[in-house]
């Protein structure tokens, strides 16, 4: 066991968590990280309000352990969803954007530990200021949204300049990884690519396959998804809407638009009030709004259905060096194991291999 400040914030034995991925973090994949000892976190942001009781629930059934959910704080429905983990007594509320500082404060009145994702240094500090636990600070090596500076970078900048735990993310996937991490001051890692390619990973076994050739060649971080950095797999259809224009693009765009609508039951009200939280929150053309609806219907067709003709897939940059499907528990508790290793190795001078054999001391 590796006792950081996120284990004891939390109450998880390891400090590993698994990323909240729409349409792949649901009660199989995250019951299987907290019955691993990590810190698993629904996402829910493409599920109805309702769905995400039921999640709650089932995940509850499968585990005894901690688990987090992830929260849009832009959504019309976000009081209630914040209503909803305190009503179930869930141990973590995560953001993907900044969270509303009454949201934060009713959370911890329930003893939820709020930790938001941050991608700059003044983003951490502004919701360290308004009474976050933690933050989880995403590199560029990161998949889905990211931004353009390294991990390696990113994090002891930020871990300088807040006094609350910061978890590490984008890049990672083994106890080197987690090693580093703690060498430069994080408590702990957060994956999203290397648990999406585990065999408690919902996401299709073709598609998982895809994955691991390579993803074709490689990422690419593009705008054209929905308007914003998005690193995604380079599939034909992302060299498509590469080479497509803008009106193509938003024609698409409101296409999905009205299929997410369709799928989730959101009224156009709804919708449009969210976009223009959206809009205002993260200062988007009106063209970006649009184009983000692009976001959950492209990903559902790829790592649901298993359309990779017609869908996209997120993915970090680890993608390259991954090659095996391990369960949760696999994943983990190697990890912890490799990193206590390579801890205890570093004052013989011993060199780790991503094998787990270290090379003879000098």
């Amino acid at each position: 066991m590796l006792e950081t400040e996120l284990t004891r914030l939390t109450g998880v034995r390891h400090p590993v968590v698994q990323t909240g991925m729409g349409w792949v973090a649901g009660p199989r994949l995250v019951s299987a990280t907290a019955n691993a000892g990590g810190l698993g976190i629904i996402a829910s942001a493409t599920m109805t309000l309702e769905e995400l009781d039921h999640a709650i629930t089932e995940t509850r059934r499968r585990t005894e352990n901690p688990f987090g959910v992830n929260l849009r704080s832009d959504a019309s429905d976000a009081t209630d969803r914040v209503d909803l983990l305190i009503r179930h007594g869930v141990k973590v509320a995560s953001f993907a954007l900044a969270p509303k500082k009454d949201l934060i404060t009713k959370l911890k009145d329930h003893s939820i530990v709020v930790m938001p994702s941050i991608g700059a240094v003044r983003h951490a500090e502004k919701v360290a200021a308004w009474g976050v636990d933690a933050v989880v600070v995403q590199g560029g090596e990161g998949g889905g949204h990211t931004g353009a500076v390294a991990t390696t970078l990113l994090l002891p900048s930020v871990v300088d300049a807040v006094d609350i735990p910061v978890v590490a993310a984008g890049g990672f996937y083994d106890g080197r990884g987690l090693a580093a991490a703690l060498a430069y001051g994080a408590a702990g890692i957060a994956m999203g690519t290397r648990f999406l390619l585990t065999s408690d990973s919902p996401v299709p076994e073709e598609v998982k396959r895809l994955y691991l050739a390579g993803g074709l060649d490689g990422t690419v971080v593009t705008t054209k998804v929905d308007g914003m950095p998005h690193r995604v797999l380079r599939t034909d259809l992302v060299n498509q809407l590469e080479r497509s224009g803008r009106f193509r693009s938003l024609l698409g765009a409101l296409a999905n638009a009205r299929k997410f609508k369709a799928l989730t039951g959101m009224s156009l009200r709804t919708m449009i009030g969210d976009g223009l939280r959206m809009k205002h929150g993260r200062e988007l053309s009106w063209s970006q709004v649009i184009m983000a609806a692009n976001t959950p219907m492209l990903l559902r067709s790829g790592l649901v259905q298993g359309n990779t003709d017609a869908g996209v897939l997120a993915a970090g940059q680890v993608v390259g060096v991954l090659s095996d499907l391990p369960s949760c528990e696999e994943l983990i508790t190697g990890i912890v194991a490799q990193a206590t290793a390579v801890i205890d190795g570093l004052a013989g001078g011993r060199r780790w291999h991503n094998s787990g054999v270290a090379d003879a001391s000098p």
